[in-house]
């Protein structure tokens, strides 16, 4: 690998490391609330059952992930809505002891008052948009937003503005092909309450866990060469003629116990979350930033975490003549299933 990438990627693994280091003003109830926010929005129905349970043992209140679930119909559409709310019913059925009902739901008076809803809304969508907004390329759409998005909706008062702006990136995040949208909310959370540093770390927390795949590197294409030896699917882009490759996993997809034999692998996390494991040894989580030289001639591997994305740059180093990988046994479901949640 020449000594520019070295360099570069140093420099990245250095940002990474600070980004991670200073972000300590998102709370866990905001956080709960936005993976909820942000699963939801993918229609990943698997991982917003624990999601849920989670944001409701951090203390959100049922009452707003209802409010936030209906909310992002707006953002979503019904059907993803609907499915959300299914599920929180679903986890509702072994309700704990310790979640929290929240206040309980009344009916807004705006909803009687079509003039009142309106005007609620003009002053909330100027104040999430930092100045008067007037949509007169489609007056329809004008409309709804005034009257219903931000007049209606923003109405209830289960959520504050400020936790309706989490809600909403963390949504538009995860949602992807947003990028208009996605800007303009970020900006209209610092105007709704948030300090800017909270909105940084919120989007930098939904890549670094895994809920959104907002990385610098490229994503490459399926990994359709290599697929016999993964469980569930890869990516790969091949990024120099060196052979350094990123490589992205979906959330539990890892490959074979394997062998290199004559080289060096090194593995250097950039994105999202996952595992590394050596035969007989822990495993070792990868989080942004871990760097991992793997010997020659051990038997190791590597993937994503149940509920992560996950990427990682790799190249080979002291490469020997007649280099070779040896391909073995998958890691089991059951195997895989006992490491750390």
């Amino acid at each position: 690998m020449s000594k520019y990438l070295k360099k570069v990627i140093v420099f990245v693994i250095a940002i990474m490391t600070m980004a991670t280091m200073n972000g300590q003003t998102l709370t866990e109830r905001q956080k709960g609330l936005a993976a909820c926010a942000c699963l939801m929005a993918q229609g990943d129905l698997e991982r917003l059952e624990p999601a849920v349970k989670t944001a409701l043992d951090n203390g959100v209140t049922v009452n707003e992930l209802k409010e936030a679930f209906s909310q992002l119909y707006a953002y979503t559409g019904f059907p993803r809505s609907l499915n959300a709310l299914g599920v929180l019913g679903k986890v509702l059925a072994n309700k704990q002891e310790n979640w929290q009902e929240g206040k309980p739901w009344k009916r807004p008076k705006e909803w009687d008052d079509a003039k009142a809803a309106y005007e609620l809304g003009v002053k909330n969508q100027t104040q999430v948009s930092g100045r008067p907004f007037n949509y007169d390329f489609c007056p329809q759409d004008d409309y709804y937003l005034k009257a219903h998005l931000f007049g209606d909706i923003f109405a209830g008062d289960q959520l504050t503005a400020a936790d309706r702006e989490i809600v909403t990136v963390a949504a538009l995040s995860g949602l992807g092909k947003v990028a208009p949208q996605l800007a303009a909310h970020k900006r209209g959370a610092v105007n709704m309450g948030n300090s800017q540093e909270t909105v940084d770390e919120l989007c930098a927390w939904l890549c670094q866990e895994g809920y959104t795949l907002s990385s610098v590197w490229p994503k490459g294409e399926p990994n359709t060469a290599f697929a016999q030896y993964f469980i569930g699917n890869s990516y790969l882009a091949v990024l120099d003629k060196t052979g350094l490759c990123n490589v992205t996993f979906e959330p539990g997809c890892r490959n074979n116990w394997h062998i290199h034999h004559g080289a060096v692998q090194v593995l250097i996390c950039v994105a999202g979350r996952g595992w590394y494991q050596e035969w007989g040894k822990e495993p070792v989580e990868l989080k942004p930033g871990v760097t991992i030289a793997v010997p020659e001639g051990v038997k190791h591997w590597h993937g994503a975490a149940a509920d992560s994305w996950m990427q990682h740059l790799t190249y080979h180093a002291n490469v020997q003549p007649g280099n070779s990988n040896e391909w073995l046994e998958p890691v089991t479901d059951e195997a895989y299933n006992k490491l750390p949640k």
